[in-house]
């Protein structure tokens, strides 16, 4: 069992609704036993929950190292560079995450994993895809069970203003709720001196 310390969030204000989508989280986290003492949520109008805005890959970088030296994480869990649902919010934090990872400026003692994101057949065969996730390669996969997806369902229904037709094949059909699979974020060069 993979125990989650904290978690950050941008606050979700896409059609007026933050302060729902706030509490909705907090509710979430709760149902997956993360107390809301241990959630961060970053409300920020330069990093609008909108999927045609771009975001600051400066300011969110900026934001994700200050939160992960506050917090002394040892891992860092996020999307890849398509961001899972081609959501351009996900993607940018993975642009985030890969600027700090580039540059050196995570902590030596800091994992970085991005995960993968997979095409829409493989996305919605459920329990049916943990073989194929388990054979192929990856720097770590996570295989949950029966009483880790009614866990996870709990949580996704408690985001009730997001609830339309697709959230729900996705909570009842994807791989998402079952197996995750995660690459390594290469990091770069640290103390790097060029003459």
């Amino acid at each position: 069992m993979l125990l989650l310390g904290r978690t950050c969030y941008m606050q979700r204000n896409y059609y007026n609704q933050g302060a729902q989508r706030k509490n909705e989280l907090l509710d979430s986290c709760a149902v997956l036993g993360i107390p809301a003492s241990r959630v961060t949520i970053v409300d920020n109008k330069k990093l609008p929950d909108d999927p045609n805005a771009e975001w600051s890959i400066s300011l969110a970088s900026s934001l994700i190292k200050k939160h992960i030296r506050a917090h002394s994480f040892n891992m860092v869990l996020t999307f890849d560079g398509s961001g899972v649902s081609g959501h351009a919010n996900h993607i940018a934090i993975h642009k985030a995450v890969s600027h700090l990872a580039n540059t050196g400026q995570v902590p030596d003692d800091c994992c970085l994993l991005s995960l993968v994101t997979v095409g829409l057949l493989r996305k919605y065969l459920s329990f049916l895809e943990i073989p194929l996730s388990w054979l192929l390669p990856s720097c770590f996969c996570c295989i949950i069970g029966p009483e880790g997806y009614r866990q996870a369902k709990g949580a996704m229904l408690c985001h009730r203003t997001q609830l339309l037709w697709f959230r729900y094949l996705y909570i009842f059909f994807s791989r998402y709720m079952v197996v995750n699979t995660f690459q390594i974020i290469p990091q770069g060069p640290r103390n790097l001196k060029i003459y």
